[in-house]
């Protein structure tokens, strides 16, 4: 980006930007050994944890090679068929999707502050993020989406960051053009 362009939108990740996993791990959530295990006592992850180990790496494989276009429910199947639960019951997969009754996400303390301080600017805010579909839902929850103009979710797009559709996506949303917008991410690669 050239300098002598100022600065007039945020493009933000979502995900080690402004929030991060309660337990500390993005996928599966930190629910998942629990559900598992009340479905599938023979199966439990916590017995093996170099079978859960190499189940979470299947699953992380599946999302690689998925690149935001693939579901809950499959990625679930993945880590589950390496757990060795090929033909999961719905009833589990469900269960593995059901909203949590309690916060899993926790956002970073100057947050907030940072957030107010930008719109006091009047600079508008995208969030471009690699999430699943519904993920602009946690936003408010959080007590950040008063703050976001726009939301490019990947998976709404199908595709994934550093595809140029999402940050075109998330600057034509805030109406800036991409070479005077800032993006804020916590991979170095992005």
């Amino acid at each position: 980006r050239s300098m002598s362009s100022p600065i007039r939108g945020l493009l933000l990740d979502a995900g080690g930007v402004l929030y991060f996993p309660v337990g500390g791990r993005w996928n599966p959530r930190l629910d998942f050994e629990g559900v598992v295990a009340r479905f599938s006592p023979a199966h439990d992850p916590a017995r093996d944890p170099e079978r859960f180990a190499a189940a979470v790496a299947a699953g992380d494989r599946f999302l690689n090679e998925a690149q935001g276009t693939g579901s809950r429910e499959d990625y679930h199947r993945a880590v589950l068929a390496a757990l060795g639960i090929d033909d999961p019951p719905a009833a589990l997969l469900s269960d593995l999707e059901r909203p949590l009754d309690y916060p899993h996400l926790e956002i970073f303390p100057e947050v907030h502050g940072v957030l107010t301080e930008i719109r006091r600017r009047g600079f508008p805010i995208a969030i471009v993020s690699d999430n699943s579909p519904g993920a602009e839902k946690a936003f408010d929850w959080l007590g950040l989406n008063q703050y976001i103009d726009v939301y490019a979710i990947s998976g709404n797009l199908g595709c994934c960051k550093p595809d140029p559709r999402m940050y075109a996506t998330g600057s034509s949303g805030i109406g800036v053009p991409p070479g005077e917008c800032l993006f804020v991410d916590d991979d170095p690669e992005l």
